[in-house]
């Protein structure tokens, strides 16, 4: 599938800059502690300076456009390492390989712009959700085909996915047993949206399922929860056609208020006591 294919292509990116990043490292140049990524246009004329032969962290650092001038001084020091004839020709292969694949993703984007054409509608519906963004949402009708029908239930599709909590039991005993094997692809594009959930900073239900979560299960087990979340959402929201919808960052805690209140109400009621709720104004 296209969709794959891109998800590799981003891996391979991904990949390279780790190297590039770690041949800096080893001719102690720190150029990623100041700027931001190695990809912006600062970044990459230092780094085509220090191929070219410059030395001079001073000469490198006056390269800096815009916002990173700031940063010259720092810069300055950063870039105060010994980057040798090695590691020029390191770089020079590592930054060719990163152009020829961020080519390929720009041509694949179009390509795949074409194919999901007939279905904008839905791709537009599915980005209404916080964190599903055009790839995702391309991501997810490519798994899933966008027929929730052919699921069954929302369930089901989580479980296909690999979304749904799996369960060991022995002896008639339940335990959590991580999540079940399910298709790698839409499991990690879902995850990969909530992670961008977590890092919002306007407080939706999913964001502050995730707060709750986080402090008792981890990241990793939090981020598996807000995808299975989220992908319970999609269902619903492409089998019934309609946008997303917070329920707010109140909800779950409203939600626990009223099962905490059921409960004492039915404690209660089993000494013997009739309950009427009168909920205060």
């Amino acid at each position: 599938m296209l969709t794959r294919y891109r998800v590799q292509l981003m891996g391979d990116r991904t990949r390279e800059m780790t190297r590039l990043e770690l041949m800096l490292e080893d001719a102690s140049i720190k150029l990623s502690t100041v700027a931001s990524t190695l990809t912006t246009v600062s970044a990459r004329a230092m780094l085509t300076a220090m191929i070219d032969g410059q030395t001079n962290p001073l000469l490198l650092a006056e390269l800096a456009k815009g916002k990173m001038r700031r940063k010259i001084p720092e810069l300055a020091q950063a870039l105060d390492g010994h980057f040798d004839a090695h590691h020029a020709r390191l770089a020079r292969s590592i930054l060719a390989r990163i152009d020829q694949v961020q080519a390929a993703l720009i041509e694949l984007d179009e390509v795949i712009g074409i194919e999901a054409a007939p279905w904008q509608h839905q791709l537009d519906l599915l980005q209404t959700m916080p964190g599903i963004g055009p790839r995702v949402a391309q991501v997810i009708l490519a798994e899933t085909g966008g027929d929730m029908t052919r699921f069954g239930s929302a369930a089901r599709l989580a479980s296909w996915a690999g979304l749904a909590p799996a369960v060991y039991e022995s002896a008639g005993r339940r335990t959590p047993a991580g999540t079940r094997h399910g298709n790698k692809w839409l499991m990690a594009m879902m995850t990969e949206a909530a992670g961008s959930v977590a890092r919002m900073h306007d407080k939706t239900y999913l964001a502050t399922q995730y707060d709750r979560l986080v402090h008792r299960r981890g990241p990793k087990r939090a981020l598996v929860a807000v995808a299975h979340s989220m992908l319970v959402d999609v269902y619903y929201m492409l089998l019934r056609d309609q946008p997303y919808q917070d329920l707010g960052p109140d909800w779950l805690s409203h939600r626990n208020d009223q099962a905490r209140t059921r409960k004492l109400v039915a404690q209660l009621e089993r000494l013997g006591h009739t309950v009427i709720i009168d909920p205060a104004a």
